[in-house]
């Protein structure tokens, strides 16, 4: 079995833990990160993410906080046969000489550059997902985008394709989504390897236990959210502005006003969410990874 095709199916394995995991914290961070800002003296639709999960299972009962799981658990198969063959491929060009481990700064390269072709595929996936999560938290705004009551993922897409300027509608959002995961998986890669040889105490990694794995992956997933996580609201806000009527021109913009508006806070929304969710769902990932890839080894 060839090294692309064992990391296609590591991958695979590895991403589905991660998603089953996570998912209902993205949910929340989503939800959290697109309600509309009250009008003064008005409260905010969610008052936290312990609010936003009880409205959320009171209105649309515990399914709620798997909504928009469909397109990225059919395609996460694509999803991280590109991350993890594309950083493959990538250590294979940066190693010096075969069999010599790769520095923990060449992790952070190959991270950077799977960053880069997985934009490609995350950018529409986020954005059915976003659309499906977020419209019950924009309900009752005046956001037109929020008329159009989605029955799933596919009626997103045709709604996009058909409404919103066809296959460039669905990568609205392509630049944030870039700036999100370049630098984040480039962080989360060089961590994961340098958190493996702390604990190993040397380059030799491959006797680590579960447990290891599990803390250097939780803590590599942690590390990409914390440096990454603003442009992770411009690209949700963005993802979900209305076509017709948009608040926001591009990134720029939503960066500045939101800033304006809701102050540097404004770019932490869901934070919280996202990183409880980073924990578990990527200690899952890595972890179901590294057990696939030693089984097919």
């Amino acid at each position: 079995m060839g090294d692309v095709a064992k990391d296609l199916t590591a991958g695979t394995i590895g991403g589905a833990a991660q998603l089953i995991c996570g998912h209902p914290f993205d949910t929340i961070k989503v939800k959290l990160q697109s309600q509309p800002v009250p009008l003064p003296g008005q409260l905010p639709k969610y008052s936290g993410a312990f609010d936003a999960v009880k409205q959320t299972i009171a209105s649309e009962g515990p399914r709620g906080l798997y909504k928009g799981m469909g397109v990225p658990l059919a395609t996460v198969a694509a999803f991280n046969a590109v991350l993890f063959s594309v950083r493959g491929q990538m250590e294979t060009l940066v190693r010096s000489n075969p069999g010599v481990p790769l520095t923990v700064n060449q992790q952070v390269v190959c991270g950077a550059g799977a960053g880069v072709a997985v934009s490609i595929l995350a950018c529409p996936t986020e954005l059915i997902k976003c659309r499906l999560q977020a419209q019950s938290a924009l309900a009752g705004s005046e956001t037109a985008t929020v008329a159009v009551k989605y029955g799933g993922p596919m009626d997103v897409a045709r709604h996009v394709l058909r409404s919103e300027g066809g296959i460039r509608g669905l990568f609205k959002g392509l630049v944030p989504t870039m700036a999100r995961e370049i630098p984040g998986n480039a962080i989360m890669f060089g961590v994961y390897e340098a958190l493996k040889r702390k604990f190993a105490g040397g380059t030799d990694t491959s006797g680590l236990s579960r447990g290891s794995l599990i803390v250097a992956g939780g803590l590599a997933g942690a590390s990409f959210w914390f440096i990454v996580y603003p442009t992770d609201v411009i690209k949700s806000v963005i993802q979900v502005d209305d076509y017709r009527n948009p608040k926001f021109s591009g990134s720029f913009d939503a960066f500045r006003k939101i800033q304006a508006s809701q102050g540097f806070k404004g770019l932490y929304k869901g934070f919280g969410p996202a990183m409880a969710r980073s924990i578990p769902a990527n200690a899952a990932c890595f972890l179901a990874y590294e057990m696939t890839r030693s089984a097919l080894a």
